[in-house]
Parts: C-alpha cells; sequence; structure tokens
C-alpha cells in the first residue's frame, strides 16, 4: 500500500490555475498533490547575444525553490552566491523540454522565459514545473497572436514530465517524497503530445531495477501524462484572455 493510499496507476490530484500573475504575459500556479509550483512566462523583444541576426528566437527557464518550500528553510541560493548544480540541470530541464515543442523561427527574434518557482515542494517539483510551464508558454503565445506580433503559432504539440519509481518492489506513478526517499529506483519521463521521449532521467536507489521494470514505469509515465495533456488543454481552454 502507497502512504497515500492511491492505486499504482493513479496521479495525485493535479490543479492548474491560470492568470494568477497580473503582470506576466502567461502564467499558472500548478499543484501536483501537496507540490505546488509558480510558472511566469515573459516575452522579450530580444534574443541572447550568440542569436542576434539568426532569424530564431528563444525559450528558456529558471527554477528555484522558496526558502521554506521544505520541512526545514533553506538558505536563498542568491545570498550564497551561486546555483546549486541541482537547480541548473533542472532549468536546463525544462528549458529543453519547452523548445522541443517550439518551432524557433516560428517565435521570431524574441525571448520567452519561464521563471520556474517551487512555493512548496513534496517530491515531482522539476515535473510539475516542466508541465506547468507548458501551460504558461501556451498563454503567452496566445497573448501574442491575439496581439497581431506573431502570424503563425510557434507551439507544435504539448509537453508534460511525471515521475515513476519502484516502491516496496512495486512499479508506482507520481512519487510523491516519502515514496521518492524510500524508492528502490525512480525515473522522470518528458514525453510531447504525440509520444516522442524528450528526455528520460532514470536511477536505480537502493537496488538495479530490469528491463520489465522499466517498461512497466514506462507505461505508467505514459498513462500519466496523457492525463496531464487533458488538464493542460483544459486549462488553457478555461483561462481569461489577457
Amino acid at each position: 500500500m502507497r502512504p497515500s493510499e492511491r492505486a499504482p496507476d493513479v496521479l495525485r490530484a493535479v490543479i492548474l490555475e491560470t492568470g494568477v500573475n497580473r503582470y506576466a504575459e502567461g502564467s499558472c500556479l500548478i499543484s501536483f498533490g501537496h507540490t505546488k509550483v509558480l510558472v511566469t512566462a515573459t516575452v522579450e523583444e530580444n534574443v541572447p547575444g550568440w542569436m542576434r541576426n539568426k532569424g530564431a528566437g528563444w525559450v528558456t527557464a529558471e527554477y528555484g525553490m522558496l526558502p521554506r518550500a521544505t520541512h526545514t528553510r533553506g538558505r536563498r541560493e542568491a545570498a550564497q552566491g551561486k546555483q546549486s548544480g541541482r537547480t541548473q540541470e533542472i532549468q536546463r530541464l525544462i528549458g529543453r523540454s519547452l523548445r522541443a515543442v517550439v518551432d524557433l523561427k516560428a517565435l521570431g527574434e524574441r525571448q520567452i522565459s519561464l521563471d520556474c518557482d517551487v512555493i512548496q515542494a513534496d517530491g515531482g517539483t522539476r515535473t510539475a514545473a516542466i508541465t506547468g510551464a507548458w501551460v504558461a508558454l501556451r498563454l503567452a503565445v496566445n497573448y501574442l497572436i491575439a496581439e497581431g506580433v506573431l502570424k503563425t503559432d510557434p507551439i507544435v504539440g504539448q509537453v508534460a514530465a511525471v515521475s515513476c519509481g519502484v516502491f516496496k518492489d512495486t512499479p508506482v506513478l507520481d512519487l510523491d517524497y516519502e515514496e521518492d526517499s524510500q524508492a528502490e529506483a525512480d525515473s522522470n519521463f518528458v514525453l510531447t503530445g504525440v509520444g516522442d521521449i524528450v528526455e528520460i532521467q532514470a536511477t536505480g536507489e537502493k537496488r538495479g531495477f530490469s528491463r520489465g521494470e522499466f517498461e512497466q514505469l514506462f507505461a505508467l509515465a505514459e498513462k500519466g501524462i496523457g492525463e496531464l495533456f487533458v488538464k493542460q488543454r483544459e486549462a488553457v481552454s478555461a483561462a481569461k484572455p489577457r
């Protein structure tokens, strides 16, 4: 039995709230159970120096955790003068995931920055950030289209992410912190709406895991991400125009 009493193939309660920031071109507060991530999308009419005059735009991400997002207070990374390796790895993952479904040439020479701030962490913060970031990005692009800034939609598909793991010898979907901290193996899957793999991060924590177990994890991820795609579309459809 899972600590949450969920069946192995059941997601935590997932809620996507849009329009939570009045200034950003797109925003989403996503909750995976007790994990909550605020994502804002900011449109800038410029690109990094290395991309200038190439006729293409850029999508990038920043990720951070508020000091009291966890059980004990953590120091702000700004106070330490540098980002941790974990933070850099996660924000690069988020950026790669979103760029996988964006036609950068159709975006034009502008950048969309996705700021993902973890308000409360209970496992799966990176997967929640990716899933919420797509909604914020979609809303920002909808705004640009409505304003006549973009003539062609640069978003070519959906992307979402979920964690899976082996807990007490059973493959399960969407690990919370209690499960993640005790899992024999854990993984993060990032998939597109057409089923393409963007990234898989899989690690044996307490033991190695078999190909059969991996295939069960993959099947769970496909099921869970399919449900997340539906929730993303519902959130975008229900969003009020900016």
